[in-house]
């Protein structure tokens, strides 16, 4: 038997045990209903023992395939693999401190407009960074930037304005783009929670989110619309944001030689580098403070498969929002329903509710976990009253608020979701609009 004969038969058992021992029990009435869960089936766990053969551990052949796919899908030039939706952040927003953006460049004590109701590593890099984040209030029940507010944000050290599409709802691109086209300020759109979602900026024609600022961002942690186990990915149009995100993701070296691969360039041993000698293996050149921050092949050779399901999974999440809203519609006098941002076609991540009457939350969501209903709350709610923040908020340090974060506070106080992953039923969307009804009359 041939290596390859070996291997073709290896991965027709490995689909054979996947068919057997991996199929989705069927909902059933009594069933715990998770806010999310991956869905996958035979291919995805073919190409991961397909990949573990290769026995290549790092970036390799899935990785190529997998960046090719996405910026098909998404429909832009370049697209780098990562290791997490976080470490996807963390770059984007790295990236821009980059030297060789010149005066774009973010410089420590820089600020960058962003919003407190959200996930809070959207948030981190600046402040690790040393940047000012400036924090805006948020529309109920969009969720997302008061676009009212971004003018008077705004200081003669705003560099950027870094915000999420909350939950697949996207914020007011033609506004925002406007503003930073406006002021020459970078946008990075955090895209982590609406791969998928797509918006009209105004000529009839929808594009994906992600892609509309400078650099968009995405995670595949299990949850969301795509997973890979862990992983994320940094997209961009523009060739100089590219190569410092891969120079930055590759530990900051200044070769672009993929791993396993020497002197593509034929100028390994003749180039001059900072201060080091001529000749120097431009291998070993850094150009920018760096990290490790790749995934691996086998994560990648999963997203492939996942890849090629994510239209149907957008479809689905579409259908069981819909279905969701329509089951929940008579309870606007109690619930603020979510509301899709205008121009906007969302690939929901998530269905998030306001109770309109204070304490209310207190007794509905309980409600709901005791009967088998999995809620998430907004994410960090208002993320300034965090612990986290508990040092510069005492030495007012670090960051600036822009009037009153009023709309914040409600979601922390009164905001709840749950779950429209594709692998829910109209069934369990039923269960869970009986429980919601039930919870509020408590």
């Amino acid at each position: 038997m041939s290596e390859q004969e070996a291997r073709q038969q290896i991965l027709s058992e490995v689909s054979a045990y996947c068919d057997r021992f991996h199929t989705q029990k069927e909902y059933e009435h009594g069933d715990r209903i998770p806010y999310a869960s991956r869905v996958y089936d035979h291919d995805e766990m073919v190409n991961l023992v397909d990949s573990s053969l290769d026995f290549w551990l790092t970036s390799g052949r899935y990785t190529d395939e997998f960046e090719r796919k996405l910026s098909d899908y998404l429909g832009v030039r370049f697209c780098s693999l990562v290791g997490s939706g976080s470490s996807a952040n963390l770059l984007a927003f790295m990236a821009l401190t980059s030297p060789l953006l010149g005066e774009r460049r973010i410089n420590r004590g820089d600020q960058v407009i962003t919003v407190a109701a959200g996930f809070p590593t959207t948030v981190t890099p600046m402040i690790q960074y040393g940047a000012v984040p400036v924090f805006v209030d948020v529309t109920i029940p969009q969720y997302n930037i008061d676009i009212t507010r971004l003018e008077e944000a705004m200081s003669g050290r705003t560099k950027a304005v870094m915000i999420a599409h909350t939950l697949g709802n996207p914020f007011d691109l033609r506004a925002v783009k406007a503003f930073c086209d406006k002021n020459n300020l970078w946008l990075i759109e955090d895209n982590c929670d609406a791969l998928g979602s797509e918006y009209d900026m105004g000529d009839g024609s929808y594009r994906k989110t992600g892609t509309i600022g400078d650099i968009g961002t995405s995670s595949f942690y299990p949850p969301h619309h795509m997973t890979m186990g862990e992983g994320g990915a940094v997209y961009t149009d523009n060739p100089l944001l590219n190569k410092i995100v891969r120079s930055m993701r590759d530990w900051g070296r200044d070769c672009v030689c993929a791993p396993g691969h020497d002197n593509m360039c034929g100028h390994r041993f003749d180039g001059v580098f900072g201060d080091l000698p001529k000749g120097y293996d431009h291998k070993y050149v850094y150009s920018h403070f760096g990290y490790n921050l790749k995934a691996t092949d086998m994560q990648a050779a999963i997203g492939c498969a996942q890849l090629d399901k994510l239209p149907s999974f957008v479809d689905k999440r579409r259908h069981n929002f819909k279905y969701l809203l329509m089951l929940l519609n008579d309870t606007a006098d109690q619930l603020i329903l979510p509301q899709a941002a205008e121009h906007s076609d969302p690939s929901w991540f998530g269905f998030a509710m306001t109770c309109r009457e204070e304490e209310r939350r207190n007794k509905l969501v309980p409600y709901l976990e005791q009967h088998g209903i999995q809620t998430r709350m907004l994410f960090a709610g208002n993320l300034l009253r965090h612990p986290c923040f508990d040092e510069m908020r005492d030495d007012k340090l670090g960051y600036r608020v822009i009037g009153s974060l009023d709309n914040t506070d409600k979601i922390m106080h009164d905001t709840f979701w749950i779950g429209v992953y594709p692998g829910m039923t109209d069934d369990m969307l039923a269960e869970m609009s009986k429980r919601i009804h039930e919870g509020l009359e408590l």
